[in-house]
């Protein structure tokens, strides 16, 4: 159960932190308004420069291959919806790292998406 638990922090945690590494690094790179091969090419040389996308994309894979260790001993239909608590970590982080403004509209629908989230965690019983 130890197990189960850490690999889903990792799952959850590092890769959700590791997207919001990648968002701010796509942000210091400046927006992408020109989609034809040879620009987008360079859009991604450009980001390869920047902390921030190694960091997260290093966050990322921590938590993939988390995931993949969770899929070889646990059921799909209870590990994805359990993953959901990344917008969590994905709201929180967008705010105060970030600086994104979340209206309550928002943390509403998180919350419930958490009560979905402890639905699943009773019915495993």
């Amino acid at each position: 159960m130890f197990e189960f638990i850490l690999l889903m922090f990792f799952i959850v945690v590092f890769g959700t932190v590791g997207e919001i590494f990648v968002s701010r690094a796509m942000k210091e790179n400046g927006e992408v308004k020109n989609f034809r091969p040879v620009a987008l090419i360079g859009v991604i040389l450009r980001a390869l420069r920047v902390k921030w996308m190694w960091l997260g994309v290093g966050m990322m894979a921590i938590g993939f291959f988390s995931l993949l260790a969770v899929f070889s001993f646990a059921n799909v239909s209870f590990v994805v919806p359990v993953t959901a608590l990344s917008y969590v970590v994905g709201a929180v982080g967008g705010s105060f790292f970030l600086g994104e403004r979340v209206n309550v509209q928002r943390w509403i629908g998180i919350l419930l998406v958490c009560a979905g989230v402890v639905l699943v965690l009773i019915g495993r019983r």
